[in-house]
């Protein structure tokens, strides 16, 4: 009897410690408020992030794909309010042209995901091999709904935040955010309580999860990630909205010698990409005196010096608005046409060649074609929106240079798609509408960039 006892205790007792440490390991679930999302990634180091809805200590497992044996962890780190509860997690045990499997742990816990976890280091081609074939998404203005702060009437960001589903559906390598990527409202601007929440709410979307896990995101901003509508350097807490940037997203670098800023530049493949800050230095639309910059000298200078430094075959200049579109509307950088004249004489004196412009904000997508003299000519890739309300008014403004039958005015999100062996290398952009149908595609050959 006293063994029966004995037994049946035991079983008690491990039943108990199973049943605690199920629930335990329910309540880490809870915990994880967005992500995983990957950010920046090369060949021997990948930065993903991670947020919790408290403190909790975050780390990431991983292992290549093909070898679940050998496993690595990146440092744990302890979230706290200061930081938005978000963590920026480093795999530095990592090594070029490899995928690898990835699982995340809060509070020493696995916390499995609905969908799959991995990513990828960069591969090692040059010297070697063609350069890969990629593909990368490209988007702006995601509006997320939230009634208490939004608007009266009709709910800006639509009915439906599928088009992260159509995105995650097409598998790119990475994803390009173009600004607005979040919607600061009048609660939020001015404090940082109200900047991280709006970070926070857009960021938990749920059909965004499976998109943020898998696919490596870069982004620059535009006004509504910056502050007010149309903000410029005059706006009075820039530095809160940039500082919530840089803990937000995963990007290599902020900034341009020094100086504050979102500007940054990264390499995939043979493309560079270059993202622009066209508002931490941005003269206020009412001066009267002194220089009209929506870039600033530093930045152009910086931008020029990078560009003819690239040896890239395709070198993307991504920027929050447009830059090509002749008509003089709303923020496009045509109502700075001295600093824009400066830029693209910079850009043909200097004989910089593969240069494409790819930019958001207006709340429709088109391409603009700019022919020049002498030389090939300049594209420019309008992305917009994701699900911020659409601007079908603005095909009857007279930008002169857009391409034929490439205005589309429902949201919609872009692919680029790069391939061909070295010396045929190619462009193709498709836009597809929320459900992943395709609107249009257009090609851009690397010999016409010369």
């Amino acid at each position: 009897m006293a063994t029966i006892q004995r037994l049946s205790r035991a079983l008690i007792l491990t039943w108990m410690l199973f049943l605690a440490a199920t629930v335990f390991a329910q309540d880490e679930d809870k915990l994880l408020q967005s992500g995983p999302m990957l950010g920046f990634s090369d060949m021997k180091e990948v930065h993903l992030w991670v947020q919790t809805k408290t403190a909790a200590r975050v780390k990431i497992a991983y292992y290549e794909t093909t070898n679940a044996s050998i496993r690595y962890e990146t440092n744990e780190v302890l979230t706290s309010a200061e930081f938005g509860f978000s963590a920026l997690l480093v795999a530095d045990n990592v090594d070029h042209s490899k995928n690898y499997t990835y699982e995340l742990f809060i509070n020493g816990k696995n916390v499995k995901r609905p969908y799959p976890l991995t990513f990828q280091t960069q591969k090692l081609w040059v010297w070697r091999t063609d350069p890969p074939n990629f593909k990368f998404a490209v988007g702006s203005c995601a509006y997320i709904n939230e009634p208490k702060d939004d608007r009266p009437g009709r709910a800006y960001g639509g009915d439906t935040y599928k088009v992260f589903t159509s995105i995650y559906e097409k598998k790119p390598d990475g994803m390009l955010w173009l600004g607005d990527n979040i919607y600061l409202r009048e609660p939020d601007w001015n404090t940082r309580t109200g900047i991280f929440h709006r970070y926070t709410h857009t960021r938990s979307v749920p059909e965004m999860q499976p998109l943020l896990a898998s696919t490596h995101h870069y982004a620059t901003w535009d006004d509504h990630d910056f502050g007010p509508n149309d903000a410029d350097r005059g706006f009075w807490n820039k530095e809160m909205t940039l500082e919530a940037f840089k803990i937000f997203w995963a990007n290599p670098s902020y900034g341009v010698n020094g100086h504050p800023g979102v500007t940054t530049m990264f390499e995939w493949g043979d493309a560079a990409f270059f993202l622009l800050d066209n508002r931490y230095n941005r003269s206020p639309n009412n001066r009267k005196t002194g220089d009209r910059v929506m870039l600033g000298e530093d930045q152009i200078q910086w931008l020029i010096d990078a560009l003819v430094s690239s040896h890239a075959t395709f070198k993307l200049v991504c920027i929050g608005g447009q830059v090509l579109n002749p008509a003089t509307v709303y923020e496009n950088y045509s109502t700075y046409p001295e600093e824009r004249q400066r830029l693209f004489d910079l850009i043909q004196k200097e004989g910089i060649k593969g240069v494409i412009f790819v930019d958001g904000d207006r709340h429709h997508t088109e391409l603009t074609k700019m022919e020049r003299k002498g030389t090939y000519p300049l594209y420019d890739f309008t992305i917009s929106s994701l699900t911020a309300g659409s601007d079908g008014k603005a095909i009857t403004e007279p930008n002169t240079m857009r391409v034929p039958g490439t205005f589309v005015n429902e949201r919609n999100f872009a692919i680029f798609e790069f391939s061909g062996s070295r010396k045929e290398r190619e462009l193709k952009c498709t836009v597809y509408d929320t459900n992943g149908k395709e609107q249009w595609t257009q090609s851009i050959k690397a010999k016409d960039l010369q």
